[in-house]
């Protein structure tokens, strides 16, 4: 039975794309089936793991919209034990196309059902809204990473988030939780990347994960080149903490 972990925050450019990248690659490296999938219209995750967006056939929208077998939109990356489900720009469509259907908010849910038992995570990037999508993954996970940016406006929005995962418990699945606040693009140079590690730290407590994702050259780069840092280069600061992270998730799921 899979874990299924959304990564979600309706805030831009926190590193929502580069945690699901690098995670779903670390936790296959550390020898665990993944399954990625790409529930952004913008299809970032898609293209940074090595898949021509304008070659595929079934993608999520298709998946989500026909309700085909989610099989069908399942590539294979260059990593080995892990597979995608890439996104295509018509998924911005899909929330209007899917507003009348019966169940809407579940459709994920069902379609992850047939899949379950094949992987040992399924990872969903989410797109910066709190929109349909989104909320189909969080109806479908288990848990959710945050990515909160040590920069200005950190905390901006994520009470907004927050009500979102609590009205998600309350009425479709009051089993899911917050896995953590992970804290991405950090700097220990500078005073406010060091203000809003402690003051999230002090806002979530346990909920913070010991691994801080650094800013990384390496890790800005490697989705240029179609692949996830640690395939790019494993040596960085960028991919050694990725590692870190997937331990520790790990190691949490296992508890």
């Amino acid at each position: 039975m899979s874990k299924i972990i959304a990564i979600a925050n309706q805030k831009g450019g926190v590193g929502k794309t580069t945690t699901s990248m690098n995670l779903s690659a670390s936790l296959a490296t550390l020898e665990k089936r993944v399954l990625l999938i790409d529930a952004d219209p913008q299809a970032n995750a898609s293209s940074g793991m090595g898949v021509d967006v304008k070659q595929v056939e079934c993608s999520l929208y298709h998946v989500l919209v026909n309700h085909l077998d989610i099989r069908e939109a399942i590539y294979t990356t260059d990593i080995e034990g892990l597979d995608i489900v890439p996104s295509h720009i018509d998924l911005v469509g899909a929330e209007i196309e899917m507003l009348s259907a019966k169940g809407r908010e579940t459709v994920l849910k069902e379609l992850l059902k047939t899949v379950n038992e094949e992987y040992d995570y399924i990872l969903i990037d989410c797109s910066p809204s709190l929109g349909l999508i989104t909320v189909n993954a969080l109806t479908a996970a288990d848990s959710v990473i945050i990515p909160v940016q040590c920069e200005y406006f950190a905390l901006e929005g994520i009470s907004k988030l927050l009500n979102t995962i609590k009205i998600v418990k309350s009425k479709l699945n009051p089993t899911l939780s917050i896995e953590g606040f992970l804290l991405t693009m950090y700097d220990s140079r500078l005073r406010l990347a060091n203000q809003v590690y402690s003051d999230v730290k002090r806002h979530f407590r346990e909920l913070v994960f010991n691994t801080v994702i650094p800013r990384n050259v390496k890790l800005s780069e490697a989705p240029g080149h179609g692949m996830p840092v640690l395939l790019y280069d494993a040596d960085s600061v960028g991919a050694k903490t990725h590692l870190k992270l997937a331990e520790e998730i790990i190691k949490k799921s296992e508890r």
